[in-house]
């Protein structure tokens, strides 16, 4: 489809609003998405250095009580 201008463009037939709030709606869910998985992947580093850590102070402890 060719436009003849820009704000015909984002008229879009007379659909304009419905795409362009489709479009903006697909983004912020894909960023909410991005945002979360962010998160997720932040925590989930942190729980597993904070295991790392708990596992090796236990380790430390039984042998310290073995010696």
């Amino acid at each position: 489809m060719q436009f003849d201008s820009f704000s015909d463009f984002i008229a879009m037939g007379g659909y304009g609003f419905y795409v362009w709030l489709s479009f903006g709606s697909c983004t912020l869910i894909l960023l909410g998405i991005l945002v979360s998985s962010w998160n997720d992947t932040k925590r989930i580093m942190v729980s597993v250095q904070q295991q790392a850590e708990r596992e090796a102070r236990i380790k430390h402890a039984q042998q310290e009580n073995q010696a």
